[in-house]
């Protein structure tokens, strides 16, 4: 099987990523009811950190890369999702915008690394982009106040740091990515803490704290050991062994399960202008991987005619 196919076991990791990814945004929205944005991510990394450090090696990985890819991956990416949901924007909705990190990353690896596109890379990143564009115009115009607007927009943050942190992990390269992922927890850590004393206050933190629910400590538990530890290993198993431009699509089918599970267990619903958009954004993840083997099918139906 060649690096630039999807085995069968590739296809499992991202089957798991993608479920323990969609599930996410609601397990996020309920924490959200009694932990504020920053404090959650604090506490989200302190138990990705530790114990898992007392037990796995120090990552073959430069201070600054490691340092690079959590402040980007990590602090960047949750610091803007957790503030963009906190401030009103739908679990569903949030878990379809981040998937515009797809985008960022491919660009950025072009322009990194000289990935090379596709036509059905550009051509399903062209179709997508348009859903993205419908879907946040329908989302905005649906809402009068300026609350969408903002947690749109620091959604699309979150996904451009994201991004980021796909093309320093593919620079970082295989690695041992459950040690990487734990060691690199502890990076975001004090900036979160730093950010909850100055917008949350000790006041806030204390509170959330000695009265913390047990639905807000399971979102802590899930939020470390399901979509960090097992998500994120899996993930940078992916990056390391696959082009970007087939992995960072995959992400796209986490707003099935993303919309699905936040229509089911929070109620929400999408208007039909938005889901043409989603609707949109999925044949763009169509084209992008199955693009240049529904090319090759057609080709051979011509040339057996």
């Amino acid at each position: 099987m060649s690096q630039n196919s999807l085995s069968p076991r590739h296809l499992l990791m991202a089957l798991i990523v993608v479920f323990l990814w969609g599930m996410n945004f609601v397990v996020i929205k309920i924490g959200l009811r009694g932990i504020p944005p920053f404090l959650m991510g604090t506490l989200r990394f302190m138990l990705v950190a530790f114990p898992a450090i007392l037990f796995l090696p120090r990552p073959k990985v430069s201070l600054k890369l490691l340092v690079a890819y959590a402040m980007t991956i990590s602090l960047g990416q949750f610091a803007f999702l957790f503030s963009a949901m906190a401030i009103g924007m739908p679990a569903g909705l949030a878990s379809l915008v981040l998937q515009a990190q797809a985008f960022f990353t491919v660009g950025l690896s072009a322009l990194v690394f000289g990935d090379k596109l596709r036509p059905s890379n550009l051509l399903g990143m062209l179709i997508a982009s348009t859903g993205l564009v419908l879907l946040g115009s329908a989302s905005i115009a649906s809402s009068a106040s300026q609350v969408t607007l903002a947690g749109f927009a620091l959604t699309i943050c979150a996904a451009i740091s994201w991004a980021s942190g796909n093309v320093i992990s593919k620079k970082i390269g295989p690695t041992a990515v459950l040690s990487l992922v734990s060691w690199s927890a502890l990076v975001p850590v004090i900036p979160f803490f730093l950010l909850s004393l100055w917008f949350e206050g000790s006041e806030q933190i204390s509170h959330s704290l000695m009265d913390m629910s047990l639905p807000s400590a399971l979102t802590i538990v899930y939020l470390a050991f399901a979509a960090t530890l097992t998500g994120y290993t899996l993930w940078g198993r992916l990056l390391a062994s696959l082009p970007t431009h087939m992995v960072a699509p995959l992400t796209l089918m986490v707003p099935v399960i993303g919309l699905t599970a936040a229509w089911v267990l929070l109620g929400e619903a999408l208007s039909a202008l938005q889901i043409t958009g989603a609707l949109i954004v999925m044949g763009g993840l169509l084209i992008n991987v199955f693009g240049p083997r529904l090319l090759n099918h057609l080709r051979d139906i011509f040339r057996s005619r």
